[in-house]
């Protein structure tokens, strides 16, 4: 094996610290965490009030993250028109989130600091990996608590918004059935 190739052996053997454990149908999670706009925050709370995008991403100040959570912001409209509630979660410190979101020209959505313990959130997600970061992924929970799609990224791809509005969408016609 070349040493190019062992590295990238090393770096796939390091990315995960475990594999997802959780599924769609599966509860999500609950836990409380601070964020940079609003104080702690519970995702218990949602529960009967709003569907919730969980979006756990590496760091702030980060090239992808810094086109990712700029999008997010812009896609503000979409997700109040389905009602969504947007959580992004990464291991950085409230006050790098606050910097980072002034960098940013200010956020609507909470920035969640999985900071100590460190990425306990992560860890219950199945997304931290070995090297202390959040992979990038995407949770969609419906009204009831339950996770109702998953996307896991590379860490220099770009989470597919078009594809999180359609299963917003689906999950929204779901909920009108019923």
């Amino acid at each position: 094996m070349s040493s190019e190739e062992e590295k990238l052996v090393s770096i796939t053997e390091n990315r995960r610290t475990t594999e997802s454990v959780l599924r769609v149908g599966d509860e999500a999670p609950d836990f409380t965490l601070p964020t940079h706009n609003e104080g702690e925050l519970n995702l218990a709370w949602y529960r009967g009030r709003k569907k919730v995008v969980l979006a756990f991403y590496p760091g702030d100040f980060t090239p992808i993250c810094a086109a990712q959570i700029p999008q997010y912001q812009a896609l503000r409209e979409r997700f109040e028109q389905y009602q969504a509630q947007l959580l992004a979660i990464s291991v950085d410190s409230v006050a790098c989130h606050a910097a980072w979101a002034k960098s940013l020209g200010g956020l609507s959505f909470p920035l969640m600091s999985d900071y100590f313990p460190h990425g306990g959130v992560a860890a219950k997600y199945g997304v931290l990996n070995r090297t202390g970061y959040a992979e990038r992924t995407v949770f969609v929970i419906d009204l009831k608590g339950r996770i109702r799609w998953i996307e896991k990224l590379e860490p220099f791809d770009m989470p597919d918004n078009e594809e999180l509005f359609r299963q917003l969408e689906k999950l929204e016609s779901e909920t009108n059935r019923q």
